[in-house]
């Protein structure tokens, strides 16, 4: 997966009028796509984020490629910033949200009390991943496999022939031009039926929505990207997204 510009799309509205949330509707239920890359569903007053990958920069360092590690703590005030902005019962967290089995016990303490800080006075909910597929101790919470709410979804990799879906584990990536620059932003990619959510982590990497792992969750271009930009989200066609 490639790393992604911090370079911000140009705004079509002034700052001013920009709002953090998009309106993204899935299987007719109506979502707010946040600018942070959430997604908060107000009749059920729920958070969903995928692909923490917390304590990515330690999984590295154990292997001798050294990051700077400060990924965990900078993921957690960005979740915090979201559930202080929309003060929900109910957060889910879709999988992949440590990047290995052993990452809840390396957690620094501050780090720890963070979480549970977060996770007072709400339903906190962890889908296993492929990078997570066990429960763990010591981080609150409950643990499953995927998480049906409303009549959608909420699971770690996206299904085959799915609809009613929200997923992560593809990390999408959108790349357009812009005033002459490609930008690269992470984006939630989206047909109506499904989303597969932009990872959320500070050392999550991502994959070009041209890519075929795409073409054949979505079976054709009928898609949309809906990039991150620094204040708002930009819904773009994936056919007019650049595969280079």
């Amino acid at each position: 997966m490639s790393r992604m510009s911090a370079a911000p799309l140009t705004p079509a509205l002034p700052a001013r009028a920009a709002r953090p949330d998009h309106p993204l509707a899935v299987a007719g239920v109506e979502l707010a796509a946040d600018a942070a890359g959430a997604l908060y569903w107000p009749e059920h007053e729920l958070l969903a984020v995928a692909d923490l990958h917390l304590e990515k920069g330690s999984s590295f360092a154990r292997r001798g490629v050294l990051l700077p590690p400060y990924d965990t703590a900078a993921t957690l005030v960005r979740l915090a910033m979201l559930i202080a902005r929309y003060a929900p019962r109910v957060v889910v967290a879709l999988g992949d949200s440590f990047h290995d089995g052993g990452g809840p016990a390396r957690l620094a303490d501050t780090d720890r009390a963070t979480l549970k800080g977060l996770q007072r006075g709400r339903d906190w909910i962890w889908i296993t991943g492929n990078h997570d597929p066990e429960p763990a101790e010591g981080i609150g919470g409950r643990f499953l496999a995927s998480f049906t709410q409303g009549g959608l979804t909420f699971r770690h990799e996206p299904a085959e022939n799915a609809t009613a879906e929200i997923a992560g584990h593809l990390h999408p990536v959108a790349r357009v031009v812009r005033r002459g620059r490609a930008v690269s932003r992470r984006c939630f990619a989206a047909d109506g039926a499904r989303v597969v959510m932009p990872a959320f982590g500070a050392y999550a990497g991502g994959l070009n929505v041209r890519h075929r792992a795409f073409a054949r969750l979505f079976s054709t271009l009928s898609f949309t990207a809906h990039m991150l930009g620094e204040r708002r989200v930009y819904a773009v066609a994936a056919k007019h997204c650049r595969a280079d």
